[in-house]
């Protein structure tokens, strides 16, 4: 693997040379600086060892992306669970595609290496299939007290942090996108936003319980998110027996 070589603070990210191999940005300049590298994810079945699979994988290849904002929906519900699906109170399970998101989280100090990062809390947040996020209050109705496809999980000894959850519906002015956020130690935190393959979505949401919220208005190609960055953010997903599976790779610098 080449020495990352550091662009300067000030690099926009919308406009920084996206982003190969051997190069980062600092992405949050300030007091609470971040850098974050997101690579291209592998696969691992959803009956299988994900954590031996990402175990026996390569090194990683620190490649740059961009934060984006964790928007107005962010409640720090302190749900540590790996299945976001249901709601603690009403016991009730979003109804959906069933989608497994594997984050694998790496760190690099200098010119180390990348290098798996356990103990780093991921929280991941979304829609359900009407497009509805979970105790809040939006134009559509209040959600207050519930908390479905809410969560966080703490990295294990491989800097893995799995999710099982749905595939997000929409609403009004966005693209499909996940929220996650990744807080580490030393107060670095690294925020930012999953998007999808639009034909995927599309076939997805031509099925039920998507099928009765009628077609999305917004595609990647019209979102701002989307478009400031969005592209690299793009989670691949294979399909499997029991719904599509996508591994998310990323690497904070903790120097």
């Amino acid at each position: 693997m080449r020495t990352p070589v550091c662009l300067r603070p000030d690099v926009p990210v919308a406009h920084s040379p996206v982003m190969g191999k051997g190069k980062h940005i600092d992405l949050a300049p300030g007091r609470r600086r971040t850098l974050a590298y997101l690579g291209a994810g592998g696969f691992a079945l959803l009956t299988g060892d994900y954590s031996r699979a990402a175990e026996r994988a390569s090194a990683l290849a620190c490649v740059a992306r961009p934060r984006q904002t964790e928007g107005p929906f962010f409640v720090d519900e302190k749900l540590n669970r790996a299945d976001i699906r249901s709601d603690p109170l009403t016991k009730a399970v979003s109804e959906g595609t069933p989608l497994q998101v594997v984050f694998r989280v790496s760190q690099t100090s200098g010119d180390t290496a990348c290098a798996p990062l356990p103990g780093a809390q991921v929280d991941v947040w979304q829609c359900d299939a009407n497009g509805l996020y979970s105790d809040v209050q939006d134009f559509q109705r209040s959600t207050a007290g519930l908390k479905f496809l809410r969560g966080h999980q703490i990295t294990d000894n491989h800097g893995n942090a799995s999710f099982l959850t749905i595939f997000p519906g929409w609403y009004p002015g966005r693209a499909v996108h996940i929220h996650f956020k990744v807080r580490a130690r030393g107060g670095r935190e690294f925020t930012s936003q999953i998007y999808f393959d639009d034909a995927l979505t599309d076939a997805i949401h031509a099925q039920p319980p998507y099928l009765t919220r009628g077609q999305r208005r917004v595609r990647n190609s019209r979102d701002a998110g989307a478009l400031a960055g969005g592209g690299a953010l793009i989670l691949p997903l294979r399909e499997e027996k029991n719904g599509y599976l996508g591994i998310f790779d990323m690497t904070l610098a903790m120097a």
